[in-house]
């Protein structure tokens, strides 16, 4: 039986980080930033597109990947501890209801809202509602929002644990351990070299399937699944050589740098060289340009080096937890399966408010913030809850 390792509280708290990055993004898509989402209020002026405009392209890159890196650092502890038929069970009742529960309940109940409140029909007729809305799965894929994140985490969490099974991995033997440990931490100009071929490997599945393009059945963002599919790996490998615990202060210092000079040097040129000033950004997004090579390669150096900088951070300055931290952390999970009907129906609820949307957002964002987690904290102290979130 495998030993546990200690609790890593700098990561959790990462973890309620990147789910706040996450509730904040998709209310500013609520409010004027591009990206899909049920419910889009459509009064955004060009300062307000390009507010979120930076926000989205700085945080985009690397929320989501963190948390796949994440899932695959703690995933091989999970499985040599519990063995694979454990394992396997675990995360499929973890994730799978969940999913389940979004699309056969949350998803209808998101966009009978929104009619709702443009056509007024009656509440009642939400049955007959739901019905016409599943049914349309057959024709459009399930309709799983931001849920996809939990599908695509679903599908590589189990696929991890089959493929440990078929290579016969029982419970982590000390010898594999220790294979994958001879893989320290990597050099800098490993890092980049990783970080560029990922870019490279972006650019190509973008000439074809740009940003905000989604593979119908499953309603995956293709334009970033290489990311996590490469960071889920990463995480896995980092996790037998204790890269979070080891990866040095230096480190996280010369990223910093890297990052700001990516933020503050390179995005502006290449944010005018591209011609977003004048609302043109179907050349970034996608296709055989040099554009699309550039933002792709730009977007995964700021990925690989947030994550640094944010690790170590974290590490050194966070690495502690008082009750409500601790409770926030346990919600994170709860949080994001949530977010989305707070979301959207805090926006119905204050749609008759006209304000400018930058102020909107920010007087709004924190009140959705706080009552994700107060609805999630309150969502797990229901019996059974907990062992899903």
């Amino acid at each position: 039986m495998a030993t546990k390792r200690p609790r890593l509280l700098y990561v959790d708290n990462l973890r309620t980080l990147l789910i706040i990055m996450v509730v904040l993004w998709h209310m500013a898509v609520t409010y004027g930033a591009s990206g899909f989402w049920p419910y889009q209020e459509s009064q955004a002026d060009d300062l307000t597109i390009l507010v979120f405009t930076l926000f989205s392209a700085i945080n985009g890159p690397y929320v989501l990947g963190f948390f796949f890196l994440i899932a695959g650092y703690f995933s091989p502890g999970a499985y040599d501890r519990r063995g694979p038929g454990e394992f396997l069970k675990a995360r499929i009742i973890r994730l799978g209801i969940p999913l389940l529960i979004y699309v056969l309940l949350i998803d209808p109940l998101i966009y009978y809202a929104i009619r709702v409140s443009a056509s007024g029909i009656s509440v009642s007729l939400f049955w007959h509602f739901w019905r016409q809305h599943v049914s349309n799965y057959r024709l459009y894929g399930p309709g799983v929002g931001p849920m996809w994140f939990v599908e695509l985490m679903l599908i590589f969490v189990v696929a991890y644990g089959l493929g440990r099974l078929v290579l016969g991995i029982v419970r982590g033997s000390s010898k594999n351990a220790d294979r994958f440990r001879s893989f320290g931490v990597p050099s800098n100009w490993v890092i980049g070299l990783f970080a560029f071929c990922l870019g490279v490997i972006i650019f190509v599945m973008r000439i074809w399937l740009p940003i905000n393009s989604y593979f119908a059945p499953l309603g995956l963002p293709m334009a970033y699944v290489p990311q996590y599919i490469a960071l889920f790996f990463v995480g896995v490998i980092a996790y037998r050589g204790d890269w979070f615990q080891t990866i040095s202060v230096a480190t996280g210092k010369l990223w910093l740098g890297i990052v700001l000079v990516l933020i503050l040097v390179l995005f502006p040129i290449l944010f005018v060289l591209a011609g977003a000033l004048e609302g043109n950004t179907d050349a970034v997004t996608g296709g055989l340009t040099w554009q699309s090579f550039a933002f792709s390669v730009w977007e995964e150096f700021i990925c690989v080096g947030m994550i640094i900088v944010l690790l170590v951070w974290f590490r050194e300055k966070f690495n502690r937890q008082n009750a409500v931290a601790k409770a926030m952390s346990d919600s994170v999970f709860a949080v994001y399966f949530i977010h989305a009907p707070v979301l959207v129906f805090l926006a119905l609820a204050l749609q008759g408010v006209s304000l400018y949307p930058l102020l909107k957002f920010a007087l709004v964002a924190p009140v959705a913030v706080a009552l994700c987690f107060v609805l999630a904290y309150l969502l797990r102290q229901l019996p059974g809850v907990r062992r899903i979130f």
